[in-house]
């Protein structure tokens, strides 16, 4: 029987299954709605909604997931499991050092000026401790119920030619942009390990296509004052990255890795493609958890990143904060990209060179140095911050924790490589922006 013609007519409950859910999940992420006077999308609201609830006790319980990310590698014994993985530990520890000192006021007067531990603790610590396992609930409507496997149909077309990665690549690059790196790499990890990736298909998908998800996407375009044209700012940034990795896949390091393994992947009838993507996603609505035990499983997954990252985010971001503020780190690191910044006339080219490199340490670090900046430098920043992929306080432990053949030296080229080419069309999507604005 034929792969068309293997999945039976679909009952009522089948087609509830998957319309019902994968509309209401692009409704809560790309729909804007006005309430209370303020047009955002929906999830936006809602955490806008519980933070109003949770009043004064939002701070403590950024504290407590704070220090229950960095309890969870000491009780699992995580933190033997390698080198990266004690490294980070101290990281979590010391996010919980500056949490302690966040909250009371206690430590040095340089902590405490508006433009390090308050901004960060407030602007970026209790927004991703909260808009995280919030918007993972509602992921679960977009990539549990067989949206993201038609979506993968349709674009099995263009993933080799385009990225050069075998047609089953769609839906995880798919679900790394609008999920996490984290889920994402896991699913990279796990299918090169059966043999189903060569080793350079597997180093695109997670240097290309694993970057932070929507819901972090939302705090990015928040800090940067981006949330009226979320779904412009969505679009660009998504098309951007994808149109990155595109030129990365043919250039070196990646293009010089090991890709032995041979494509097995059966090809779609000429006309059938749009028939075989519903019936794929009529089938993954089929085989889909009830609604109920899916919410639950992306919740605990929410949560365990939500503690991962936070008090990583904190230390790192701190320190990087420091760094930009009373070393010229950043600012040598800026000189690469400051040519290329200043050939599009960008006022702020010095000041956006360097959030650029400072995002190499912590991707949200961009969107803080840029968050006064004019709006087509503000938008830059924010499409860079997420098409640059790469960063030290997450994705790139995460990289190093699987058995794709990736040093540390080939990320950095690669992180370099992505900048570069990210800056050189998000700034003109920057002008594009503000002349929409008007």
């Amino acid at each position: 029987m034929s792969a068309v013609n293997a999945i039976p007519k679909p009952t009522p409950a089948t087609l509830f299954k998957l319309l019902v859910p994968s509309l209401l999940g692009i409704l809560v992420f790309f729909v804007p709605l006005p309430i209370d006077g303020k047009t955002t999308i929906l999830l936006d609201h809602m955490v806008t909604a519980v933070r109003g609830l949770l009043g004064g006790a939002v701070p403590y319980y950024a504290m407590a997931v704070i220090v229950a990310g960095a309890l969870y590698p000491v009780v699992t014994g995580r933190w033997r499991a390698n080198r990266t993985e004690r490294v980070f530990t101290v990281f979590k520890w010391l996010g919980v050092l500056f949490g302690v000192l966040a909250l009371t006021g206690a430590g040095p007067a340089a902590l405490h000026t508006p433009d390090m531990l308050p901004f960060l603790f407030d602007k970026l610590v209790i927004s991703v401790g909260l808009i995280v396992p919030i918007g993972a609930i509602f992921l679960a409507l977009l990539i549990n119920y067989g949206l993201l496997e038609g979506v993968g149909v349709v674009c099995q077309p263009l993933m080799r030619p385009l990225w050069r990665t075998p047609g089953r690549s769609a839906i995880d690059a798919v679900a790394s942009f609008v999920g996490s790196y984290s889920i994402g790499l896991l699913i990279t990890n796990r299918v090169y390990q059966a043999g189903q990736y060569s080793a350079r298909e597997a180093a695109i998908i997670a240097t290309g296509f694993s970057t932070v998800s929507a819901t972090f996407m939302i705090v990015v375009a928040k800090t940067l004052d981006l949330m009226a044209m979320w779904n412009l700012y969505f679009w660009l940034t998504l098309l951007i990255t994808f149109a990155v990795t595109a030129i990365t896949v043919r250039l070196p390091p990646l293009s010089r890795i090991n890709d032995d393994t041979p494509n097995d992947e059966a090809p779609v009838a000429r006309g059938q493609r749009l028939s075989r993507a519903w019936q794929e996603s009529l089938g993954a609505a089929e085989r889909a958890p009830s609604l109920g035990r899916s919410v639950a499983v992306n919740l605990k997954e929410g949560m365990l990143m939500t503690m991962s990252i936070l008090p990583s985010i904190l230390s790192v971001g701190l320190l990087g904060l420091l760094l930009a503020k009373y070393t010229p780190v950043f600012e040598w690191l800026g000189l690469v990209f400051y040519p290329l910044i200043a050939l599009f006339g960008i006022d702020e080219a010095s000041q956006l060179a360097q959030a650029a490199a400072s995002g190499l340490a912590e991707m949200f670090l961009p969107a803080l140095l840029m968050a006064d900046a004019e709006l087509p430098a503000r938008f830059a920043a924010g499409v860079v911050s997420v098409s640059s992929v790469l960063f030290f306080s997450a994705s790139i432990p995460c990289i190093l924790s699987t058995t794709i053949p990736l040093s540390i030296g080939r990320i950095v080229v690669i992180w370099l490589i992505r900048t570069l080419l990210s800056l050189a069309l998000a700034i003109p999507a920057g002008y594009f922006a503000a002349w929409l604005v008007g």
